[in-house]
């Protein structure tokens, strides 16, 4: 089994965590102790390569509809103003005007080889409520929304890109509209393997972005505050891409408290992941996107 480890590349900046249920991270530990981990992760990588491969669960997977892009996308040239990039990542939007009061029922996922899914659709008013979740505190900068129509937008997906169904939000001042998708994702199969259990590292937190290549993904993984950082395995096969996270050069002696950084981890692959199921190795399931900023997908 040929696996690769790539480090960290870049801090996820601004964010710490307890890491409730993981216990404290130690620092003391032999190469012995290394070793025998390392193969404990090892084989647990391979465990779920072999479950999802040729499985239903994979088979589900593909003929799904999972966005592994962000599936907000601001006016053409971005925003222009600190001001409406701070109400963005707030959440921070004011409705002047009116949304559309009915919806299509279904709406059509369509790939680039010409196949299609039909998937139940959001409506308009669903879709603000998504972007504007966030406090409005007085005096706080506002993006202002004017209406919005139903049209298109273009997300990369468990299948790559694909065109789907989007309200088009016109906000004021720009010309363009920031778009969010109205697909509704298909729900995640049931993973044919359960979470790991006394294998060393901790579940990755998210996907944060792959490359329009697809030959490399960013995700999200946790260390603790004494460590040097986080590393990610990665196993490819035909079916499957299994990602697993440990924590590399801990502390030599005493310990840390239950304390942890999530950080950034780009990985490189040797082919593009295509149709291939993402897979997190301490879980067992794919590995969810999750966008910077913005409303994550929910799963029907």
């Amino acid at each position: 089994m040929r696996i690769r480890t790539t480090r960290f590349s870049s801090l996820f900046a601004g964010v710490a965590l307890s890491a409730v249920g993981l216990g404290a991270v130690s620092g003391c530990g032999s190469q012995q102790e290394a070793s025998s981990e390392t193969k404990i992760q090892h084989q647990r990588i391979q465990r779920v390569a072999d479950a999802w491969d040729g499985s239903a669960a994979a088979t589900g997977w593909l003929d799904g509809f999972h966005p592994m892009s962000d599936v907000t996308q601001l006016p053409r040239g971005g925003l222009r103003s600190k001001a409406d990039q701070q109400a963005y990542l707030d959440h921070s939007f004011v409705l002047k005007g009116k949304l559309p009061s009915t919806t299509p029922k279904d709406g059509q996922v369509t790939w680039g080889d010409g196949s299609t899914a039909t998937r139940p659709l959001t409506g308009a008013h669903e879709s603000y409520t998504a972007l504007s979740d966030g406090a409005r505190a007085d005096g706080a900068p506002r993006l202002t929304m004017t209406g919005a129509q139903l049209g298109e937008m273009r997300v990369a997906t468990n299948r790559g890109p694909a065109v789907v169904p989007a309200w088009l939000f016109s906000l004021q001042g720009y010309d363009a509209p920031l778009k969010q998708a109205a697909v509704i994702p298909s729900k995640l199969p049931e993973s044919p393997i359960g979470q790991a259990r006394d294998v060393p590292g901790y579940p990755l937190n998210g996907l944060v972005e792959m490359t329009a290549a697809q030959r490399s993904v960013t995700v999200i993984a946790l260390s603790g505050t004494c460590d040097g950082g986080p590393a990610v395995d990665v196993f490819e096969t035909r079916g499957s891409v299994v990602l697993a996270s440990s924590v590399k050069e801990p502390a030599k002696s005493g310990n840390c408290t239950k304390q942890g950084k999530l950080q950034q981890v780009t990985v490189k692959l040797d082919r593009p992941v295509g149709d291939r199921v993402l897979l997190d190795a301490h879980t067992g399931r794919p590995v969810p996107y999750k966008p910077p900023h913005g409303p994550s997908p929910s799963w029907s």
